[in-house]
């Protein structure tokens, strides 16, 4: 099977920090990628190139075959990208917002209406589609911006933090969204720094820290060359610059706590 995504000795600066360090990956249809690393780590700067957000970098990025930097609308046509942070158009109803999204993607209008409509309905927002979102709270914010990702029926969905201000049932039925779109072929990127969902819906886990790639493969492979303990662990083993947990008791300390001794591997 070809990759559908592949980079090959990517590097991006900023200044004269460096935080993208030749990085090399293939990754296939199907697959989902739980892209994770602490702040910094340069996973932020990866989805953004990929998504055509930085032009400026050294390397190659291929997604379906195409090189981005030569064409990079028509890569932008076959990813959906729902950042951790986004100004909606406050002003707008949910249906007026994803309206204007189907048409910056040209989708045929009927064809978009018909989509727009069963997606808020599906998310619970039926009601509230001619809503101005100027009165939406967090988690309906977050649903549109879901839906926006998805429209256009997008070969790779890149979703950063996609569960952020969802209700339990909103996060059931992402997780499962996830697991289907990837079943049907869709290659997902999952940015979180939730590790125990990264866990659970990744079948490969890519660990990005100072810019270079520390571990990728399945949690189980991860397990076995780390010795058994959860995703957390993992993470805190290969990117944590200091006892984590003496970190946690000097902070209880200089509030006036008392900091207690630190819990053994085993609850990891």
């Amino acid at each position: 099977m070809e990759p559908i995504i592949r980079i090959e000795n990517l590097s991006k600066s900023f200044g004269s920090k460096e935080v993208l360090r030749n990085i090399n990956l293939e990754v296939f249809p199907g697959q989902i990628i739980g892209y994770i690393g602490p702040n910094g780590a340069g996973k932020s700067t990866t989805v953004k190139i990929l998504c055509g957000l930085i032009p400026d970098f050294d390397g190659t990025v291929t997604v379906k075959g195409i090189d981005l930097r030569a064409q990079p609308l028509a890569v932008k046509k076959s990813i959906g990208y729902v950042p951790e942070l986004a100004e909606l158009y406050e002003v707008l109803t949910a249906w007026e917002f994803l309206d204007m999204m189907a048409g910056l993607y040209q989708i045929p209008s009927a064809q978009a209406h018909e989509r727009i409509r069963k997606m808020l309905t599906a998310f619970g927002l039926g009601e509230n589609m001619h809503q101005r979102m100027d009165a939406f709270s967090k988690g309906m914010r977050q649903k549109v911006l879901l839906i926006s990702g998805l429209l256009h029926n997008p070969d790779i969905i890149i979703l950063d933090e996609p569960l952020s201000g969802l209700d339990a049932n909103s996060v059931i039925i992402v997780k499962e969204l996830i697991s289907r779109l990837a079943a049907d072929g869709k290659t997902i990127f999952y940015c979180s720094h939730m590790m125990d969902v990264v866990e659970k819906v990744s079948d490969r886990i890519i660990l990005l820290n100072e810019g270079t790639i520390v571990a990728d493969g399945s949690f189980e492979a991860l397990q076995a060359s780390m010795g058994k303990g959860s995703l957390e662990h993992i993470f805190a083993t290969l990117t944590a610059s200091s006892n984590l947990h003496e970190a946690a008791g000097n902070l209880v300390a200089a509030v006036g706590g008392n900091p207690v001794t630190a819990p053994d591997e085993q609850r990891h």
